[in-house]
């Protein structure tokens, strides 16, 4: 039989990673949503903390390899566990990227400007940025309570959150059709709205290898058992 100090210390370790992983969603989460505040308010001094900021997550994924590292070396686990320690690599680079595009949002923010075009398209912004944000909340949820139907349900969000995209982007290319002073203003908004789908895309794949940890399948493949 497996040494029970051994067995604990194992746990202790896997805990320990969740715990960092899930750390990490709380931060990239609040990142998101602090860059689109400080975007629609035209804050730059908001903008430059969430740049400043995202260094923190760059070294939250150093922090996490590393641990998983460790434990795959020490541990050599297998079934559930040897899945969560190989995909706790791929979530936290998924969960380094949301960072990126929240810094890359916070960027534009000096470029746009107090302009009216994006007073007209500030709540479709808001409503697709809340809905990454559930997304990124609940991800981290399906995650730490190994719960595959919450996965799936986050692999639904994304539909919503790419037709909202497709919405927002026909508005704004219309509108700077119509309006050709808004064309430069415009642009940095397109390119807010695709650093926020971007987002939805990175959740979306953290929920696909947390479905892929609890079932030992894809998701594509139907529910299953490990």
């Amino acid at each position: 039989m497996p040494n029970h100090h051994i067995v604990q210390a194992f746990d202790a370790e896997l805990e320990t990673l969740d715990a960092l992983i899930a750390q990490m969603g709380f931060m990239a989460q609040k990142q998101q949503e602090k860059a689109l505040n400080c975007f629609l308010a035209h804050d730059k001094e908001a903008a430059k903390k969430v740049r400043d900021d995202d260094e923190k997550l760059d070294a939250c994924e150093r922090h996490i390899n590393a641990h998983a590292t460790q434990i795959f070396a020490r541990r050599q686990p297998v079934a559930a566990d040897l899945r969560t320690v190989v995909a706790s690599f791929k979530i936290a680079g998924d969960l380094e990227r949301i960072g990126d595009h929240a810094k890359n949002m916070a960027k534009r923010t000096k470029r746009v400007g107090d302009i009216p075009i994006l007073a007209e398209v500030s709540g479709s912004l808001r409503k697709i940025s809340r809905l990454v944000e559930t997304m990124i909340s609940d991800v981290i949820k399906a995650f730490t309570s190994r719960d595959a139907g919450l996965a799936l349900a986050v692999l639904d969000q994304d539909e919503a959150v790419d037709l909202l995209h497709k919405c927002l982007i026909s508005d704004l290319l219309s509108h700077m059709k119509t309006d050709t002073a808004s064309i430069a203003a415009g642009t940095e908004i397109l390119f807010a709205v695709k650093n926020i789908e971007r987002i939805g895309d990175h959740a979306t794949n953290i929920a696909e290898q947390v479905y892929y940890i609890v079932t030992g399948r894809q998701a594509d493949e139907g529910d299953g058992a490990a």
